[in-house]
């Protein structure tokens, strides 16, 4: 199976939901997170070369890079939380640009959702850390020569077979812009896989998803 899931990747070589979301919540309060990894390539040529990033020069050889950890309702999300924490320090966020390409991400990502983990800034962003370096990301895509169209689920299927605790239930695939967007796993509190709600786990359909090599 694995040997056939290679070589249909390289052989091939988005998603519309009501969302429910809430803004000022109290922090803690959430039953469980979403690990969103984002493929780096994609998200420069969709909007990351027009806002000339950093992320997207030519020395950096990002993939998969962590988009972001966000507390999660089973139906819904809160975000911009009350917390009483102190926001995470320049240098804080600064040491998160080798997996997420920028501290602007970083610090986002705090404002957003993390002042909803009911953690401290650093905490937060070490757990995020600790999530993403937890995941295997599967080598194929980063072999890739040249930009390929391919079924979204072969994306799921690749690191379903690379994270074998999780299932079908606990990961999902998007797009954006007939390009494959981010890939999805739901995890409980204690970084455990876990189902992911109803507004979370519908997959990408397209079966010519366009997925963009490493530079």
């Amino acid at each position: 199976m694995r040997r056939f899931l290679l070589a249909a990747i390289l052989a091939f070589t988005g998603l519309s939901t009501s969302a429910v979301f809430a803004d000022g919540e109290k922090a803690g309060e959430f039953d469980y997170y979403v690990l969103a990894l984002s493929w780096s390539p994609n998200w420069c040529e969709i909007e990351g070369d027009g806002k000339r990033s950093d992320q997207c020069h030519p020395r950096h050889d990002h993939g998969w890079t962590l988009h972001g950890l966000w507390p999660q309702f089973h139906r819904g999300w809160p975000s911009y939380c009350r917390t009483p924490e102190a926001p995470p320090r320049r240098s804080d966020t600064a040491e998160m640009a080798d997996i997420m390409g920028s501290p602007g991400l970083a610090w986002h990502q705090w404002k957003k959702h993390g002042t909803c983990s009911g953690l401290r800034a650093t905490d937060y962003l070490a757990l995020s850390r600790s999530a993403y370096e937890s995941i295997n990301r599967p080598a194929i895509f980063r072999k890739l020569q040249r930009s390929v169209t391919l079924p979204a689920n072969l994306v799921e299927q690749a690191f379903l077979q690379a994270n074998q605790e999780f299932d079908k239930d606990s990961v999902t695939v998007t797009c954006r812009d007939h390009h494959i967007q981010e890939v999805r796993l739901c995890l409980s509190r204690d970084m455990q896989p876990v189902p992911c709600g109803r507004d979370v786990i519908r997959d990408c359909s397209l079966k010519d998803a366009i997925f963009t090599p490493v530079r």
